[in-house]
């Protein structure tokens, strides 16, 4: 029998059910690592997305869970970890990204880009 506390991810699935905590803790933690994240500009690209409200729940639902997973403080390879720290991260937001590409917009990328460019000139 399994019980309820054994279904899912626990605390991933709790952190995407508040969208607020998520974009706090999001900001928090990407202003501190975005110089090192290869995949910056895709992940700012997923937040954009996820928190426009043209976009379907379904994949807001998906962006979600793998903006958490950036954020959940643990990993299954810690992010402090040098070149191998963030590709567990980036793995999960390819997979969400290849799943929902259609709903990213160029404006969501524009909005990325020029976002990215002020955290780096900063």
């Amino acid at each position: 029998m399994i019980s309820q506390h054994t279904v899912g991810f626990d605390p991933a699935d709790r952190l995407a059910k508040d969208p607020e905590s998520v974009r706090k803790r999001f900001w928090a933690k990407f202003k501190r690592v975005a110089a090192s994240l290869p995949f910056a500009e895709d992940l700012l690209s997923a937040y954009y997305c996820t928190f426009d409200s043209k976009t379907p729940r379904h994949v807001q639902a998906a962006l979600l869970g793998a903006i958490a997973y950036f954020i959940l403080p643990f990993d299954f390879i810690p992010d402090m970890l040098p070149v191998l720290g963030f590709t567990d991260d980036a793995a999960v937001l390819a997979t969400a990204i290849r799943l929902v590409a259609a709903h990213i917009t160029p404006e969501h990328r524009e909005a990325a880009r020029a976002r990215l460019q002020r955290i780096v000139e900063a």
